[in-house]
Parts: C-alpha cells; structure tokens; sequence
C-alpha cells in the first residue's frame, strides 16, 4: 500500500490500512470544498458517497470529522495533521446551486457548469452570510480529540477576481496544523525564514552575529553600559505563508500549489515516513513527498485520476534522476 492511491471510499481504505498496521507520520490534505461542484458524473454509482454535496454545512463537518477519525487512527502517536479548507457564502436559489465558494484559480478551472445543487433552505442561514466553514471544522476536529494547534493564513498575492461591491475580494483560506497527542514531532529548523535584519546589516558591514548600540538617554537601566541584540540568520517561520495559486491544465479543478504543503511536510515528517492524503486528487500531495524522499499513501474516490497521478508522478521521477 506504500506509494501508491487507493480507490474507492476513502474510509474504507483508511480501515483498510489499519487493518495492514501502516502506521503514517503525517496528513497533508484539502478535502473537497462545501458546496462547490461534483467531482463524478452523474451516472457514477459513488456519487452517494462524495464529501462536498451534503445537504447542510452540518453534514459535511459531520463527515469530514468521521474522515479524520480514521486518520487518527493510522497516525502514529506523535503525527500531525494538515488541512487547507476555504470557505462558501449562503446563496439560496431554489432548483440550481446553493452555494457559492471562493474560487482558487484565476481561470475558469474552478467555475465547472457541474456545481452542486442543493434545494433544502436553510434556517439558520441568512442570504450572502458567509458559513465560516474552515472554523467550524477546526472546533470539530477539537471536540473530537485533535489539539488544535495553529491556524495559518494561505496569502494569495493573485486571488480570483471578484465584482463585489459591499465587502473586499477574498485572497486567503486556512490552514490548520493539528496532532494527535499533547507531544508531536515538529522540524521547525527545516522550515526557517531568511531574517531581513541579518541580511541588512551584513551588507552593512555590522557583523553577522551581534550589533552593538548604546542605550538611549534617560533609559533608566543604562548605567553607561552598551546592549547588544542577537541577529540570526534565520526566523522561526510566520504564520502567514504567502504563495501564488497555480492553475492546473488537468482534469482536476481544486490543485493546491505545491510551495504551499512543501513546509507541512519538511516539518511533520523525517526522510522515509508516510505521508497521507485521503483526498488525493490529482496527486500534488504525493508528488511533493516524492520530492523531498518522503514515502506516501493517498485515498481517491474518483477512479478516473489515476492517469493524471501517473503523469505527475511520473514526471516528478524522471526529474529527480536527471538531476542526479
């Protein structure tokens, strides 16, 4: 089961797993956004089972919580999890789609004709409320044992335009960082910044390490002594991560950039553990684990991305030996 997609339900192979005793280091994953589009035909027998079509923001959490149960159970005790999620507004039309979703791409990539279509108001939502799904799914995962541990802002310096009037255009979605246990594995040193101060004052010619500098006057703890403040060459990473989305030519709509999960893997797992996405796609989440010599096991539900991950994947391989 190690590098490799495992068709069908997605919670059914995550049993599945469990029952093999695969033990993973890491989730790194984006489930379907509420409210957005299918993602099968609609002949397909597994449309039942799609996460993103429930009936009400209620229901989906619901499912999503059910997911992520299973992932628990296939992580090792001091495993992390990783979820992008965005966010949906409430527009209720009878007969057509009831949500509408804060698009990723600049293109139409994310704007299918396939969108969801739900005809069961809502009473506890108003026209225009934004849900504010992402949060909702944090407090879930909470109530259900997961220590909430960081909420991190995904900048988009290029978001989907929008021709709103009464509110701004929305350029960011979550990420949540979530572990197991109390005590997790966490790489900080793998995912440091440059520190802009370091890099100033080098070309300053003021040292790389310390800079000296007197007190001000009328500093009440001077006493005629010099301070002296550390300059290192990196920083802890921020809480903001700022990368571009990048459109996907593939059949699947929802690709999230891959600078965006690189830290989440550097940090969370070791070169050789398992790295997990139960909503695998088109691959991304695999084809970045390859890349930083990280095994890997996904769960798909739509069976026609199998060619799309052998492409990626594939290509990543070819990559990686011609640079040996």
């Amino acid at each position: 089961m190690i590098n490799t997609c495992l068709f069908g339900d997605c919670r059914d192979s995550l049993d599945k797993m469990k029952q093999e005793g695969i033990t993973v280091q890491t989730c790194v994953t984006s489930p379907p956004y509420y409210g957005l589009r299918s993602y099968l035909n609609d002949d397909d027998s597994n449309k039942y089972l799609e996460v993103g079509l429930e009936q009400s923001p209620e229901e989906y959490i619901q499912n999503l919580v059910e997911v992520f149960r299973k992932v628990r159970e296939v992580l090792s005790d001091d495993g992390t999890l990783w979820v992008n999620i965005g966010d949906s507004y409430y527009n209720y039309r009878p007969g057509s789609k009831s949500y509408t979703k804060q698009t990723i791409a600049s293109t139409n990539q994310d704007l299918p004709e396939n969108t969801a279509k739900r005809n069961q108001k809502l009473d506890n939502l108003k026209e225009k409320d934004l849900i504010g799904i992402p949060w909702m799914l944090a407090f879930a995962l909470r109530n259900d044992g997961w220590y909430l541990r960081q909420d991190i802002i995904w900048n988009k310096p290029n978001p989907m335009p929008e021709s709103v009037k009464d509110r701004c255009t929305k350029a960011h979605e979550y990420i949540f960082l979530l572990s197991k246990n109390r005590n997790y594995y966490f790489d900080n040193e793998s995912i440091k910044e440059p520190s802009i101060y370091y890099e100033k004052d080098k070309r300053a010619g003021k040292g790389n390490i310390r800079y000296e500098g007197k007190r001000t006057e009328g500093d009440p703890q001077a006493n005629g002594q010099q301070s002296f403040v550390t300059i290192n060459e990196t920083k802890n990473k921020r809480s903001v991560w700022t990368v571009t989305t990048k459109p996907y030519k593939g059949a699947h709509f929802a690709t999230y950039p891959e600078d965006l999960i690189e830290p989440c893997i550097l940090a969370s797992s070791r070169v050789g553990d398992i790295v997990l996405d139960p909503f695998l796609g088109s691959g991304t989440t695999a084809r970045v684990a390859e890349r930083l010599n990280r095994n890997w096991v996904g769960c798909e539900l739509n069976a026609d991305y199998k060619s799309l991950q052998d492409e990626r994947l594939g290509n990543t391989i070819i990559k990686q030996m011609l640079s040996k």
